[in-house]
């Protein structure tokens, strides 16, 4: 692979940039001016393209990580997982299809990953805790940031809820928590997460509208 941003990881010597590295140039420039695809770009990776790879992997590992930490709750965890999926993106590259939008086929593998962590640590897992000054993925800024014209009595009440919200999200079956979940803080369209899931798009609805309806009586009062 490319050497730029690069560390060697323990799995069979495989390199993958470094998360947090500056910019790869010479891929983001190629990929701006010739206006590719995501799925173009991993063609390119396909084809032997390693610098490629390194402009994905800095395109989605923040979205990533947020989608990991949103189903694990732990940071190294988090990070981990998601450097896996990055992994298992760059094994798979030979077999890479382009049948599908890139980022379907990216959370596909990270769903599937995600969905196995879950089952198998489910018996070490204790009751979440909910940080209230946790920082979002994103922008780097806490999710609950104090609005300056709020009262600490409605700033309590404000993280209260939110709090809340996320615990009622996390007690989601599944499935119902994995749409939610890419429906809400990846915003996903409905024909995107029905493709991640591998469900028909009605189908996907009506998951949805499962999960809402439960958030919306368990929640009752808050919302």
């Amino acid at each position: 692979m490319s050497s730029v941003a690069l560390k060697q990881v323990g799995f069979a010597g495989l390199r993958v940039p470094a998360y947090g590295a500056a910019p790869v140039d010479g891929a983001l420039a190629q990929a701006a001016a010739a206006e590719l695809s995501d799925s173009e770009i991993m063609l390119r990776v396909k084809a032997g393209d390693d610098s490629a790879f390194d402009y994905l992997v800095q395109k989605f590992r923040r979205s990533m990580v947020g989608f990991m930490y949103r189903m694990a709750r732990n940071q190294a965890v988090a990070e981990e997982l998601a450097q896996e999926v990055f992994l298992r993106v760059y094994r798979s590259r030979e077999s890479y299809a382009a049948e599908a939008k890139f980022s379907t086929w990216l959370y596909r593998i990270a769903t599937n990953l995600a969905l196995n962590h879950l089952r198998d640590t489910k018996s070490e897992r204790t009751e979440v805790s909910v940080s209230l000054d946790e920082p979002d993925e994103e922008s780097g800024r806490s999710v609950d940031v104090a609005d300056s014209h709020c009262t600490i009595e409605e700033e309590l009440l404000r993280r209260e809820r939110m709090a809340q919200i996320r615990k009622q999200v996390e007690a989601l079956p599944e499935r119902q928590r994995m749409a939610v979940i890419m429906h809400k803080y990846q915003e996903m369209d409905y024909r995107e997460i029905s493709a991640v899931l591998k469900m028909s798009e009605s189908a996907t609805k009506s998951l949805l509208f499962r999960a809402y309806e439960t958030l919306r009586e368990k929640l009752k009062g808050l919302l």
